[in-house]
């Protein structure tokens, strides 16, 4: 997402005060690599209620803008480095089973059908396709609803004028305000505007606008394109093409209505849509809403995050909810939310993990999501050298692994 999707900034890595980063580990590694290279600004120096977070204060402090063409190249080197053998334009075909256990995938790429044996896999779909056809039960969105969180066309544009952006803002932030579940924020004074002259058609009633690393270069996160189904080939490409005529309309709106904006150059929309939602495998555990919002930390937590719960479109194409935790400073995502049900030697990391719909909208951005790769990867490696299920690992000795790879965790 971070590169295909050009989805940015990466959300906050801080606990609920600011004061403590939290989500360590690989994604801080990724993170100092990025500003040694001029690629990213370190999260420490970002607050909220700037152009980097749009302007937005809730949940937002502390997010880490960043530069998605070095930071493709700087991955490619982390994983050359490591020797990890990389297979692109390679997708996931069927599981081969073994009674209750996965023993090898089939997967088509260019070189045609391949069979690839391990002793444990992890399905970082973000769709759970791997657990789903295994025979682990899952939901999809929020199945009381029958609804899915919208996706998203990022885009990213150039050639900006900072202090005409930044004083048109200033000028009318007085007039941010909430009301009947809608956010009106960041011009939607020019939202309104260019929907009376016609040359506004989308439900949004405002643009999220996020400063990238260069002052000129931002980051567009306005498009909004309900009811898709990313586990769907049919769905997916009318998303993508929806995607990208809303991106054009958004662009013009931009060039022609929003100050600073007059000389803006189109550098790139995204190549795939940004999903928010799609399946929930059903784990060992299932974290809920409770759980986030009241801070609770189990003894198996294998990550801390102070993510809030941010759910799209519930009630329609403007709405948004947004629950920041309540009690304490973080809550803790445990090691048996990565362990699906029914399925042996199989690990679940990143949007796909068990939880419920509405504690996934917290937990579905970038670093948690590279926080739980983080601990599947650490767990497979000892199930693997250990030859033991995954279910029976010690999570003292995974914790005590994570920590030694710099992962900020509590001592129980």
């Amino acid at each position: 997402m971070a590169t295909l999707g050009l989805v940015g900034p990466f959300m906050t890595c801080y606990d609920k005060t600011g004061e403590t980063m939290i989500i360590r580990g690989l994604f801080s590694e990724i993170v100092d690599r990025l500003v040694e290279r001029g690629g990213a600004i370190h999260p420490s120096l970002v607050r909220a209620g700037t152009a980097f977070t749009s302007w937005i204060v809730a949940g937002h402090d502390h997010v880490t803008p960043f530069d998605p063409e070095i930071l493709k190249k700087l991955l490619d080197n982390m994983l050359r480095d490591e020797k990890v053998q990389v297979l692109y334009h390679t997708s996931f075909v069927s599981p081969v089973m073994e009674g209750k256990s996965l023993k090898r995938i089939i997967v088509d790429s260019k070189s045609g059908l391949q069979g690839i044996a391990a002793k444990v896999f992890i399905d970082c779909t973000g769709d759970a396709d791997v657990a789903y056809r295994s025979g682990v039960p899952c939901d999809k969105g929020n199945e009381k609803l029958g609804i899915m969180q919208p996706a998203s066309m990022f885009f990213r544009i150039g050639n900006v004028n900072l202090e005409e952006v930044e004083a048109d803002i200033q000028a009318n932030k007085h007039n941010f305000y909430r009301k009947n579940g809608v956010n009106y924020r960041s011009f939607h004074w020019r939202v309104e505007e260019a929907r009376k002259n016609g040359d506004w058609s989308l439900d949004r009633v405002s643009i999220g606008m996020f400063r990238g690393v260069a002052p000129d270069e931002w980051s567009i996160n306005t498009s909004r394109i309900m009811g898709i189904d990313a586990t769907d080939n049919q769905s997916l490409t009318f998303g993508e093409m929806e995607g990208r005529r809303q991106v054009e309309e958004i662009f013009k709106f931009l060039v022609k209505y929003v100050p600073g904006c007059s000389n803006a150059k189109l550098l790139s929309s995204a190549s795939t849509l940004g999903i928010r939602e799609s399946r929930h495998v059903h784990g060992e555990y299932t974290l809920d809403s409770e759980d986030i919002l009241k801070g609770r930390v189990p003894e198996d937590t294998i990550l801390l995050a102070s993510n809030s719960i941010d759910i799209h479109g519930r009630f329609g194409p403007t709405s948004n909810e947004y629950k920041t935790v309540e009690d304490g400073n973080w809550y803790g995502i445990p090691f048996r939310s990565l362990i699906p049900q029914d399925v042996d030697q199989l690990l679940i990391a990143g949007r796909c993990i068990s939880a419920t719909a509405d504690a996934a909208g917290a937990i579905r951005v970038m670093p948690p999501c590279m926080g739980t790769g983080q601990a599947a990867g650490t767990a497979a490696a000892i199930a693997a050298k250990t030859n033991c299920n995954v279910r029976d690992i010690d999570y003292h000795h995974l914790r005590k692994m994570l920590i030694e790879q710099n992962v900020f965790l509590p001592s129980n």
